[in-house]
């Protein structure tokens, strides 16, 4: 151990440092006002319309544009009027209510998810909560991890922590007070919440195996899923029919995991991570659990009623039918074993996960809880993307457009449900033209002089699940730079830097696919330095609502700010 610290005192720690990442993708540390996973946005909105403010420069665009009339726009007046707050409260999405009808086999979903949950900040040596289970539930995850170990302590109480690091450990039944608080909290304010499912890595002994079913059933009681909902349909891959969301009501549904023969022993990270030490303890673990044979003790297995996770030994899970395979499997892989697969197995591995469920988790080298682009693993139906939810960087913004306005489960394109293609490409292609008038009220951060020291633009990217480079292409605006403000009248039209006006169209050509999101960062063109991000957004773009429309602008904590963005989105047939 003393090895193992002495390796991790030379990392840097967990912090806002931006080194060896795209600052474009950078993110702040999330907490419970941010509606990183959707579902937060679904349910409330923090701040209320009335506290926005649009800048004389773009009611005057607007008027300009046909938008609005000179005395609906109120050019001369600083309070908005009815017209103006009427086009404020239009949403820059229409999210179909289909998206959340619940009448479906539950591997017809995505689902909002989170890795690790329990860990504040870095994966090797951060601090573990079980107050992360609140956070992550109330901000939209319905998908929620626990590792538990067991507790030299204690033996009874199982713990819940990143094994063979020097994170700090919960106690498990801590964890499941939280989430039970949660779905209490949910019921008591009678929303129709949906189900939240608990990824259970599971690396006790039998003993602790039988106190993990114990305590979960102890605590959850009535809220946990614990039996069939109907007999039909225990045995999908025989041409049963899985249950369907709405079946599983408001429960809470634990994955368990199901060791298939000869399959390796081995955790959520890549070996790539491990410095020697680490080697060493984890091939001690795989030892003593050959030597033990544990496996899953069947009190906590029959937990696992409707999803038991796997990790596949060969490729006949996509080829043609999972071997061995226990009823309700789930594919859990990560990252990288996933994307060796793409593009050429892409359309098989969809067709599989339209009947079965998959879990992608984070590869282990992503020790500072960067995470993965989820997009190109949505684009061939991965129900749960698990994403580290500590900060708010441009996979989470892509996960909040994905969920927004959701429940937390999502309904998959017809071509990746059941009786679908496969394929979401079309084969036709399309353009996408964004009109782009200008922002008000650009949050700048303390010690900044917004009138003389920032040149907003706004930077856009358009991700598509073909791009598993990560890669998008990006278009950006020239920077706004005020006119001198000889007059206070010459300044209305004239605005300030935090008021800023483009006045420019951003094209892309793409392959024509539901799936396909658009980021939009309002940045500033700082001279021979970082350009730092002040607001964002992000969009699915099969939402996007017709005509001009004001963008609520997030802050990297992805908070809801004051700021908003008026924009126009085409696509059209190429």
């Amino acid at each position: 151990m003393a090895e193992l610290i002495s390796g991790l005192a030379k990392l840097s720690p967990f912090s806002k440092t931006k080194k060896g990442v795209d600052e474009d993708d950078y993110g702040e540390e999330i907490d419970a006002g941010t509606v990183a996973g959707g579902g937060h946005a679904g349910r409330q909105t923090t701040l209320t319309k009335e506290q926005l403010r649009v800048s004389h420069a773009l009611k005057k665009y607007l008027v300009h544009e046909g938008v609005l009339s000179e005395r609906d726009a109120g050019v001369d007046s600083d309070q908005p009027t009815e017209a103006l707050r009427a086009l404020l409260n239009q949403p820059h999405v229409n999210v179909p209510a289909q998206i959340s009808e619940r009448s479906h086999p539950l591997p017809d979903y995505f689902v909002s998810s989170s890795h690790n949950t329990y860990l504040m900040a870095h994966q090797l040596f951060g601090e573990s909560k079980a107050t992360a289970y609140e956070t992550a539930l109330l901000t939209g995850s319905r998908c929620v991890e626990i590792d538990a170990w067991d507790n030299d302590d204690d033996v009874n109480e199982p713990k819940v922590t990143h094994g063979y690091t020097l994170v700090s450990h919960i106690p498990f039944r801590k964890v499941c007070e939280t989430i039970r608080d949660v779905v209490d909290k949910e019921a008591a304010e009678a929303i129709n919440a949906a189900p939240i499912m608990i990824s259970l890595e599971n690396h006790c002994s039998a003993k602790g195996q039988l106190r993990l079913a114990q305590i979960m059933i102890e605590i959850w009681g009535h809220r946990l899923l614990s039996k069939a909902i109907r007999d039909k349909g225990t045995r999908e891959q025989e041409g049963g029919e899985h249950v369907t969301l709405a079946e599983l009501g408001s429960k809470i549904i634990v994955i368990v995991e199901y060791h298939l023969p000869n399959e390796e022993t081995s955790s959520d990270s890549d070996s790539s991570s491990e410095d020697e030490e680490e080697r060493k303890q984890h091939e001690a673990y795989r030892q003593q659990k050959k030597a033990t044979n544990t496996g899953i003790i069947p009190e906590l297995a029959e937990l696992g009623v409707y999803a038991q996770s796997v990790k596949p030994t060969n490729n006949s899970w996509f080829e043609t039918q999972l071997e061995n395979a226990p009823h309700h499997h789930l594919i859990n892989v990560s990252e990288t074993g996933l994307k060796a697969f793409l593009p050429a197995k892409a359309t098989h591995i969809a067709r599989h996960n339209s009947q079965h469920l998959m879990r992608v988790f984070p590869k282990g080298t992503r020790i500072s809880s960067k995470n993965l682009s989820p997009v190109p693993f949505w684009g061939i139906g991965a129900q749960i993307c698990a994403m580290n939810w500590q900060t708010f960087g441009a996979p989470m913004q892509l996960n909040e457009a994905l969920f927004s306005g959701s429940d937390g489960y999502v309904l998959k394109p017809a071509a990746l449900r059941g009786g679908g293609s496969g394929n979401l490409n079309t084969g036709r292609k399309k353009k996408l033209r964004l009109h782009i008038a200008g922002a008000t009220d650009v949050p700048i951060p303390p010690k900044r002089d917004a009138d003389h020291e920032i040149k907003p633009y706004l930077t856009c990217t358009l991700v598509h699940p073909n791009d598993l480079d990560n890669s998008p292409p990006k278009r950006k605006t020239a920077p706004y730079k005020p006119h001198h403000k000889v007059t206070s009248f010459l300044h209305r039209d004239n605005p300030p830097a935090t008021d800023p006006l483009w006045k420019e169209t951003l094209e892309w050509e793409y392959e024509d696919n539901e799936l396909v999101f658009l980021r939009l960062l309002i940045k500033s063109d700082d001279s021979f330095a970082s350009n730092p991000t002040f607001s964002v957004a992000a969009l699915r773009v099969l939402y996007a609502a017709e005509g001009w429309r004001f963008i609520r602008m997030l802050d990297l904590k992805g908070h809801e700010t004051t700021c908003s963005l008026l924009v126009k989105i085409e696509v059209e047939d190429v």
